[in-house]
């Protein structure tokens, strides 16, 4: 088979999301027929692609088409595990967002331009995960960020919305920039675009290369900056006045941007010393921070900004630890998780229900404690020797794993540690078992499908180990702490730092000056003193209010 013409056919899905952006432009009005219906179709068609897109690689391998370009860079693309893997997911989360969108802007005589950008978006998404020269990588990575902002500034009589999409925005061109000057200084050192021809020659290359290290570090930082990491996280939590859809498919698809960045470009990041430093810093930190601040929040959407945000840290945690393979399966596992939160967050039905739930009361044993801390940790242990992990060798996957496996405890302590009795425990013990094995087994599963994508998993460096025992102890702590927290009498300190916690610690007031958002924030509102009362003939200044007087 003539595999320009089958890797072309994958351009199809795209294509039509393209066509109905353009048509969105004449589908104006409270009733855009044509615009819904044929959105559904083009994410219907979408669907089918990606089904003959994996096919297609599945029974001839990796399939490149020509190259639409000079000297070695432009537009082509690339059909293998890892871009069908993530065209698949993308189809499957654009039809249910145009489906969701059909029904929640009904009425909304903008619906029909809506539909159009997010048509806009996904075609860009898509674009982004085919692409197999580097022109086309900068080329959709842009529309990607330029789409998107349409969508946020969807209701520019929305100020905060607007705040949060000009910050996002500067912080999308700087990762522009990041991504620009990986892609030069790689043609530069190869002298093509073509990936393929740069993965087979990057395994050449000796370690400490200039070029290939600040280009692996650059890549992260894009990636970083993409996936809002701290101290750049705060454009994410304040864009929720944009209509739902957008809040779905911003969480569940394009903050995935930076993770499958830094994994398509796995050969070239496996290859240097200093930026899985980077990726490994950056995303173990957030985590850590926006899980604990996730915990403080009241808001719904707030909480599950936050929760992104983590999630994010964690994939390109993973990714500097050279686990790809865990990477992309939690990236495919959050998006379908998040998509259903944000379409479902304003269910009446769910929150219920849940307010019905009531918990065994805890005991605060310390042998209960400890010995559910012992169990999971005797799970993990009992998971590694099953699949032959080998501890040495197999380091940064052992210590994905831990992490994962820590939150075994939290699923187990409660229940050894209440007043439930062995029924609850059971239950506890064996949802333990079967997160076990679900981690390990799909981790394993992805690794196979995967493996012709990914170098193999290296062992890591002593700087990498350093980092490895540091990230380790310190979530260690914070579950522990998580663990015990309910089995204390609250005090004014930790009264204080949920306080703290919950303003994320003031980080993006801070980010607010360094960009002027408050600037932007004032233009909108005029404050109290500004405004005259008139009573009668007399005008009367009103006075400014003071803790004294309110």
């Amino acid at each position: 088979m003539n595999s320009n013409l089958l890797s072309l056919l994958a351009l199809l899905a795209p294509a039509v999301f393209i066509i109905m952006a353009i048509v969105s432009y004449f589908q104006t009005g409270l009733r855009p027929t044509f615009m819904k219906r044929g959105s559904i179709v083009a994410a219907t068609f979408s669907i089918i692609i990606a089904a003959l897109s994996t096919f297609f690689v599945f029974r001839f391998g990796l399939l490149q088409s020509n190259l639409l370009g000079l000297n070695g860079i432009g537009l082509s693309i690339r059909l293998d595990a890892l871009s069908v893997l993530m065209s698949a997911m993308i189809a499957l989360l654009g039809f249910i967002v145009v489906r969701f969108s059909c029904n929640y802007l009904d009425g909304d005589k903008r619906q029909g331009i809506f539909m159009g950008r997010l048509a806009a978006t996904i075609a860009s998404v898509q674009l982004l995960v085919l692409a197999g020269n580097l022109g086309l990588i900068l080329i959709a990575w842009i529309l990607t960020s330029l789409s998107l902002h349409r969508l946020l500034v969807f209701y520019p009589e929305r100020p905060r919305a607007v705040i949060a999409a000009r910050k996002k925005f500067i912080i999308a061109r700087l990762g522009d920039i990041c991504l620009l000057g990986a892609i030069i200084l790689l043609y530069h050192q190869f002298g093509t675009g073509n990936l393929e021809v740069i993965f087979k020659s990057v395994q050449t290359i000796d370690l400490g290369n200039t070029n290939l290290e600040l280009a692996a570090v650059l890549i992260a930082l894009a990636a970083i900056l993409k996936s809002a990491q701290f101290p750049t996280h705060g454009w994410l939590v304040e864009v929720m006045e944009t209509p739902t859809p957008v809040s779905a498919l911003l969480h569940a698809g394009l903050l995935n941007a930076g993770p499958f960045l830094v994994t398509r470009m796995a050969f070239v990041m496996n290859g240097t010393t200093y930026a899985p430093v980077v990726l490994i810093i950056f995303g173990g930190f957030t985590a850590l921070f926006a899980s604990v601040v996730f915990l403080t929040q009241p808001s719904v959407k707030t909480a599950l900004g936050y929760s992104s945000v983590a999630h994010m840290g964690f994939m390109l945690l993973v990714c500097g630890l050279g686990v790809y393979a865990a990477a992309m399966l939690h990236l495919v596992a959050h998006s379908f998780y998040k998509a259903h939160a944000f379409l479902s967050s304003g269910s009446v039905i769910d929150v219920v229900r849940a307010a019905k739930v009531t918990l065994p009361k805890r005991l605060g044993s310390p042998v209960r404690i400890g010995g559910s801390i012992l169990l999971a940790f005797g799970i993990y242990v009992g998971f590694s020797m099953l699949w032959g992990i080998d501890p040495i060798a197999e380091m940064a996957l052992l210590a994905t794993g831990a992490i994962v496996i820590m939150g075994l405890s939290q699923i187990i302590a409660p229940a050894l540690d209440s007043s439930g009795g062995i029924k609850g425990t059971l239950r506890a013990c064996l949802l333990a078992l079967m997160v076990a094995t679900a981690f390990f087994t799909l981790e394993d599963g992805t690794n196979y499908l995967l493996q012709s994508q990914l170098p193999e998993l290296a062992q890591p460096g002593l700087i990498v180990t350093l980092l490895i025992g540091i990230v380790l102890f310190a979530y260690s702590v914070v579950v522990f702490i998580q663990i015990i927290a309910p089995t204390r009498p609250s005090s004014y300190f930790w009264r204080a730092m949920g306080v703290h916690f919950r303003n994320g610690w003031y980080a993006n007031a801070l980010f607010d000056r360094i960009v002027r958002s408050l600037y932007f924030k004032s233009s909108y509102a005029t404050p109290p003193f500004q405004h005259q009362q008139i009573v009668g003939e007399r005008k009367v200044e009103p006075k400014i209010l003071s803790d004294n007087n309110i």
